[in-house]
């Protein structure tokens, strides 16, 4: 077992070290979900305020109906994202970014924009290795 001096965050349903790198922690799940592209899109765009499901889908350029629901609706159950319904007609539906989304979508700017920032950089590298 490693050693963890600083080590305070444990999982309340098993009492267990919040630990990324142990098979049986729920982080990694978090880990898998957060770091898939269209989490990572969704929150950057969510970043800027609430929006449509259609303006979501035209931000983000590439991602199916399909996929958009199923991760407005993942990131939602998982507290990331609220839903607002408004009894209109056509209906209107609203997503917005919660307190523990927010908090989610400075290190998601961060690594989008590190990303951007060395892209040129990544692609010498692949272009030199093939």
């Amino acid at each position: 077992m490693r050693y963890y001096p600083f080590m305070t965050w444990f999982v309340e349903s098993s009492g267990l070290p919040a630990d990324a790198y142990s098979a049986k922690c729920p982080t990694r799940q978090v880990l898998d979900h957060i770091a898939g592209k269209w989490t990572i899109l969704v929150v950057d765009a969510l970043a800027d305020g609430t929006q449509r499901y259609t303006d979501l889908s035209r931000r983000i350029e590439g991602v199916s109906q399909k996929m958009l629901t199923q991760t407005l609706r993942s990131l939602e159950a998982d507290g990331f994202v609220t839903r607002t319904a408004y009894p209109t007609i056509p209906p209107k539906v609203e997503y917005d970014l919660t307190a523990l989304g927010r908090s989610l979508a400075e290190p998601i700017a961060a690594l989008r924009q590190w990303t951007e920032t060395h892209i040129n950089e990544i692609e010498r590298a692949r272009a030199a290795a093939s």
